[in-house]
Parts: C-alpha cells; sequence; structure tokens
C-alpha cells in the first residue's frame, strides 16, 4: 500500500458499511420494485431494503425490530448525513474507497468460495460489484465524515468523566478486557545487491515493453505489481494529495507531467516501482504504478535471526536493556524514538486488547505474546511489517492488565472514550431530529406501521413543506 495515513474505523462504523453495501443475490430479480420513503429528493426502493435484508442475512447480523423497520429508517438517516455533506461540500479519499472496496471484494471471495462462486451468487459481474462497492462504501465513509464534522472536537475534564462514573451501577460498570503493553525491537533481512539489480532491471524491461507496444502498463501492474491495493485495478489509484503518499513517492508522480512517460525506477520503503501519470487536478494526481520487492534469502533471515538472539540474550543477562536497544538497533520506525512501544492508533495509548491484538499489529505478534510473562523478551521471529515486508523481531511483554471491571484510575482512557461517545451519539441525534424537521419525507402506507427510533418522519400529511 502506498498511503501513510493508517485509519482504523469502529465497529459501529464498520456495521454501517456493511449496511450500506446493499448487493442483491439472485433471488431479489424477482422482487417487484415500488418506492417504500422519500427523503428530500432521494427514493428509497423496495429492492434497497430487500438487498439490505438478505445481506444482513448472510452476515447474521440480528435487528432490535422488524427489518422492514430499521433498515429503511437506517437508509433514511443515511439520506440526511449525505444531503447536508453535499451542501457542506464533504469529499473523501478515493484512495481509501477504493482500498476498502478491495478489502470488501476479498472478503466476498473468501467467504464465497471463489470469484466465479461469487458472480453467480449475485448474478453479476466482479466489475459490476466493485462498482456497487464503490458508491456504497463511498457513501458510509462521507456519512462517517459529516458525523465528526458535526460531533467537532469534544473537550471533556478529569470531573466530568469521574462525575459520570460514580453515577453508574456497579452492575453496569464497564467489563475491562485482558489488555497488554508491548515492545519490540525488528531488523530487516540483507538484501543482495544481485537482488535489487535483478528487481531494477525487471521494472526497466517493463517500461521497455509499453514504450515498444508490447502491452501496457495496466496488464503488466494486473500480472506483476506486488502492491495488492492497486495490481487488480491495473495499478492505478484515485486522485491523492502530496500528504497521503510518502514523501519518495509524492516526489516522483507529482513531477510527472507526460501521460505516455513512464518513471525511472525508483525505490521506497514498500520497494521499488515505475509510475505513470494519468491525470492532474489542481494539487491532486491520479497514477498507477507497479510495485516488486526484492527477496530475501533464507540465509540472511538465518543470520537476522541470530543476531537477535544474541541481542536478547544480551537483555535479559542486563547487558543491555530493550529500550537502549530498541533506540539504537531497531529498524521499526514507528516504535524506535518510543523505547520499541507499540502505539494503538485505535485508542492513541499503548495498551492493546489481547483480542485485537494480531488485527492491529499482527498475528505473528499476537501469537508470541499470548503466553509471555510481564518483563519477558521473546525469541526471534519473522512477521510481515505494516510495509508489508518480511522482517525479524524479538519483543518484550512490558504489561498485562487482567480482565476486571472498569476504574477510574486504572481506565480513564476507556471511560473517557465512553463519555465522549455518549455525548457523540446525543449531538447526533439531536441533529437528526432537527433536520427531519426541515426535511421532505414520504412513506408508502404500508410501511409506515412502525416504532420508529426518530418517531418525526410521520407528520400529519406525513410532508414537510
Amino acid at each position: 500500500m502506498i498511503q501513510m495515513n493508517k485509519l482504523s474505523v469502529s465497529r459501529v462504523f464498520l456495521c454501517l458499511l456493511m449496511m450500506c453495501v446493499g448487493l442483491a443475490a439472485n433471488a431479489q430479480d424477482n422482487v417487484i420494485d415500488e418506492v417504500v420513503w422519500v427523503v428530500g429528493d432521494e427514493a428509497i426502493l423496495k429492492s434497497d431494503v430487500e438487498n439490505e435484508r438478505i445481506q444482513a442475512q448472510y452476515e447474521g447480523r440480528k435487528f432490535d425490530g422488524d427489518p422492514y423497520c430499521v433498515i429503511p429508517e437506517e437508509l433514511a438517516v443515511q439520506k440526511l448525513f449525505l444531503h447536508q455533506a453535499e451542501i457542506d461540500s464533504i469529499e473523501v479519499s478515493e484512495q481509501e474507497v477504493l482500498q476498502r472496496v478491495e478489502q470488501q471484494t476479498a472478503w466476498l471471495i473468501d467467504q464465497i468460495g471463489t470469484k466465479e462462486k461469487m458472480e453467480e451468487y449475485y448474478n453479476k459481474t466482479s466489475t459490476q460489484i466493485r462498482e456497487m462497492l464503490r458508491e456504497n462504501i463511498r457513501n458510509g465513509l462521507i456519512a462517517q465524515q459529516m458525523q465528526k464534522e458535526l460531533v467537532g472536537d469534544i473537550k471533556l475534564t478529569p470531573a466530568e468523566v469521574r462525575n459520570y462514573f460514580n453515577k453508574l451501577p456497579q452492575d453496569s460498570l464497564p467489563s475491562i478486557p485482558t489488555q497488554v503493553e508491548v515492545q519490540i525491537i525488528t531488523r530487516e533481512p540483507k538484501v543482495k545487491e544481485e537482488e535489487i539489480e535483478r528487481v531494477k532491471k525487471t521494472l526497466r524491461d517493463f517500461t521497455e515493453q509499453i514504450y515498444k507496444g508490447e502491452s501496457s502498463f495496466s496488464v503488466l501492474a494486473m500480472y506483476y505489481s506486488e502492491d495488492p491495493g492497486s495490481a487488480r485495478r491495473g495499478g492505478e489509484y484515485g486522485f491523492m494529495g502530496r500528504g497521503e503518499l510518502t514523501p519518495e513517492f509524492a516526489n516522483v508522480v507529482f513531477n510527472l507531467t507526460d501521460p505516455k512517460k513512464i518513471s525511472k525506477v525508483f525505490e521506497t520503503e514498500y520497494g521499488f516501482h515505475i509510475a505513470q501519470l494519468i491525470e492532474k487536478r489542481g494539487d491532486r494526481v491520479s497514477y498507477r504504478h507497479i510495485l516488486l520487492k526484492p527477496k530475501v534469502e533464507e540465509s540472511e533471515i538465518v543470520a537476522a535471526l541470530n543476531k537477535l538472539d544474541t541481542l536478547a540474550n544480551d537483555i535479559r543477562k542486563g547487558k543491555v536493556t530493550f529500550e537502549e536497544a530498541a533506540t539504537w538497533v531497531s529498524q521499526d520506525k514507528d516504535t524506535k524514538n518510543n523505547h520499541g512501544l507499540l502505539a494503538n492508533s485505535e485508542t492513541g495509548t499503548s495498551r492493546f486488547e489481547m483480542r485485537h491484538l494480531a488485527g492491529l499489529v499482527s498475528q505473528e505478534v499476537a501469537k508470541v505474546v499470548e503466553g509471555m510473562q510481564i518483563g519477558e523478551v521473546s525469541k526471534p521471529f519473522t512477521m510481515i511489517n505494516s510495509r508489508g515486508k518480511e522482517v525479524c523481531a524479538i519483543v518484550k511483554l512490558k504489561n498485562r492488565i487482567d480482565a476486571h471491571k472498569a476504574t477510574i484510575t486504572e481506565d480513564y482512557q476507556r471511560l473517557k472514550d465512553i463519555v465522549t461517545a455518549k455525548r457523540s451519539e446525543e449531538i447526533i441525534q439531536k441533529w437528526i431530529v432537527e433536520k427531519q424537521k426541515n426535511t421532505y419525507v414520504r412513506i408508502n402506507p404500508a410501511w409506515r406501521k412502525c416504532d420508529f427510533k426518530y418517531p418525526g418522519w410521520i407528520k400529519t400529511d406525513n410532508t414537510v413543506k
């Protein structure tokens, strides 16, 4: 992946995204369509609701009420957010949209079995499926961004958090799962110069093939690029800003001026690339690229593991501290200046729930940490880092906090997050109620007999003048 900003999404938003996907199963070809809701100038169709219901059924989602009441209301709320986002000119990164499309497509293929089975299940080509995903995921991301804009930056004092905590009955205190704090040291096995030259020559050969008309950039990217986020699209990314790219990558693609020209071979922390300009729009650029990663010989991996094994023994003997070694030796850019301490991007702290460690850091780290004691230094192991490279690592379990009922001293940040989420929800709900009052709404009479979360949908004439 070339995008640098690591974005995390809460479980709540993941559910929202999934709700918005709306892919139809074969059975829906028989649905007689009709307009069931109108919100503003946007219609909600019976097929939209059916799509969501079948998708939810497939995912095992449980509804708090009648799905034919819950789903159209959720779609209606989303349309309120989208309408406001259009007024406020809220946009989202096409890069993130495409990234999530690829993730969702891969997930569907994995769940259903093969690409062909997915196409058969939905009675659509994979291209058609991706296009539907693209639009619906974009809407979900815009809705999320709109909510962020509405909520703003909520400032809470320690007294407010403490007051909330003190008012909670003991049996309502949140349960905190087991958490860990982990330090890490990584080393990248040495890549031989001959292998680097082989990769560079391959990329130069690609360039020559393109110029001679023997192949196209897109075809070569699809077959050979090692960037999973773009290879399926022929190496293409949507429009990107300079700040969304690594400096080395941005320096190349933003200096391209001729779409017919191919860049020289260049290196980033991900590997070696060639790139081609598609279009420039102001301070954003659309491009395609091919990424190749030099292969590391097994002997070099063994050598790096042996060096880390020696280092781990020195740490255990007290010859050097883990913190010192991380600062001096580690090649992990994200942690070496923090004594090797891993940071949780979702919480802004150094604590990870054990159940989330694999997803947020790596499965390898999670497996190693699971059986460790506090203060213990692991044996060396291999893992794939956040940049897709195989590295050798050792970890130290700095701290483990066993599962417990929340306390203000131990879990202040968690309680603060809970209060913040509660305040955010209150702001959003108030906004929805006000937006309802000023939005035209019409509901098909057959779809009105519901206990809606927001009763203001139905007025005397079922419209807002």
